[in-house]
């Protein structure tokens, strides 16, 4: 054991004196791995970035323990067949299914209907283009987790008359009032109709490309003067916290009270389409899965290159120091002295750089993440798939360089000027 150890440490002694003999060549065969390297944290920080991204906006624009109930509330891609077939056999949730759901489940869960249309509002000659007006009750304060920074939510009584007031988003607090400090108990338009602030919503920022901070909350039943009843809206509910129920299980509740309702027998499919913030994660989860397979492979050719360029660096080594190694092998060194030198110098080449390119990977995802002002963190397993990759790449692209090495004839090499 002691021998194989002074012989490991000879060979690794030897590897480095060779590399830093050589040091701008070493640094130039470097590159590929340091590169492909930096490429893959880099890929692999955006993919968890993005995750991490996804899952707040969710959060943020859908409530942490919420769920949708609707008659398509799908939140894959679906074919227009089967929107078609969704929209024929499911029944739309209506004020009756509202009103149902509260009266079977008042003490277990809270639910509040929700339409919204996109349209400008107003105040004097300022136009806020595209605002989402957002019908709701007053129980979406507690079931999406909405928190309002000044003022207040409206309230049951304010709903219940069908008053005009509103919870605005930052940004149209920004373009419509953009001299007053606070727009509490100030007025704008909604279908040049005046609506009197009486909250100010936290800033969101965007999800999925589109701002959450140009909105106004209005009671559900001023959402219907101004638009009409419709055909029907989405339903959001949340178990109440005093009735200790899990989500899944407000959810089940909820399901079962409207298969009674819809006289539905047991095996058949609902007629209503149902949506947690599980569901959405887990097809964002399968995006980004889909994405991982694609880009990451791509990233690692570059190792792939970056192994040929050790490969033929090393093959121009050997050829460079021929007649070392045949003074080495005349004075009695094995084939096994000769393999493991060469092998560890490639090996080590490759380790250096993997290294040097999970440094720079981490940087530059540490610079982004604050010029982005975005959450942006380095996965453990793509610094692991990183470090086994660089290091596969060295053993395999200096496997052949070596064994060629070993099995020099000690004559021939000799020889060799």
């Amino acid at each position: 054991m002691p021998s194989t150890r002074y012989e490991l440490l000879s060979a690794l002694s030897l590897a480095w004196d060779s590399i830093i003999a050589h040091k701008l060549r070493s640094f130039l065969t470097l590159l590929g791995v340091i590169v492909g390297v930096a490429s893959v944290i880099l890929v692999g920080s955006a993919i968890d970035g993005l995750g991490i991204y996804a899952e707040q906006s969710t959060a943020k624009a859908f409530g942490s323990e919420s769920f949708l109930i609707a008659q398509i509330a799908a939140s894959g891609r679906m074919t227009r067949k089967e929107t078609f077939a969704k929209l024929k056999y499911n029944k739309r949730m209506t004020a009756d299914e509202n009103k149902y759901l509260n009266d079977i489940n008042a003490e277990k869960v809270i639910y509040s209907p929700y339409r919204n249309q996109i349209g400008d509002t107003k105040r004097n000659s300022v136009i806020c283009e595209e605002t989402s007006i957002i019908g709701v009750s007053a129980n979406m304060v507690d079931i999406r987790d909405i928190t309002v920074v000044d003022g207040r939510f409206f309230t049951e009584q304010e709903d219940k008359n069908g008053e005009f007031v509103a919870v605005i988003g930052d940004d149209v607090k920004t373009i419509l009032f953009p001299t007053v400090s606070s727009p509490i108990g100030k007025t704008f338009k909604i279908q040049n109709l005046d609506f009197t602030v009486v909250g100010v919503q936290e800033r969101l920022g965007s999800a999925f490309g589109r701002s959450q901070d140009k909105s106004a909350y209005i009671p559900a039943t001023a959402f219907n003067r101004l638009y009409g009843p419709g055909n029907g809206f989405g339903l959001f509910g949340r178990p109440k916290k005093e009735s200790g129920l899990t989500m899944d299980a407000a959810l089940d509740a909820t399901r079962s009270a409207l298969r009674t309702k819809f006289h539905q027998k047991p095996g058949e499919p609902d007629r209503f389409d149902f949506l947690t913030p599980d569901a959405i994660r887990g097809f964002i989860d399968q995006l980004l899965s889909i994405i991982t397979v694609i880009v990451v492979p791509v990233t690692l050719i570059s190792l792939v290159v970056g192994g040929i360029v050790i490969m033929n660096i090393m093959l121009v080594s050997v050829t460079e120091r021929t007649r070392e190694i045949g003074i080495r092998k005349a004075l009695g060194a094995t084939q096994y002295n000769i393999l493991s030198q060469i092998l560890i110098e490639s090996l080590l080449m490759a380790a250096a750089g993997g290294a040097i390119g999970v440094g720079i990977g981490a940087g530059l995802t540490a610079i982004l993440a604050v010029v982005l002002n975005v959450t942006l963190r380095v996965p453990p397993a793509y610094v692991l798939l990183s470090v086994f990759v660089s290091g596969a790449v060295g053993v395999v692209s200096g496997w052949y360089p070596a064994s060629r090495a070993a099995r020099l004839d000690p004559i021939t090499a000799l020889r060799s000027e």
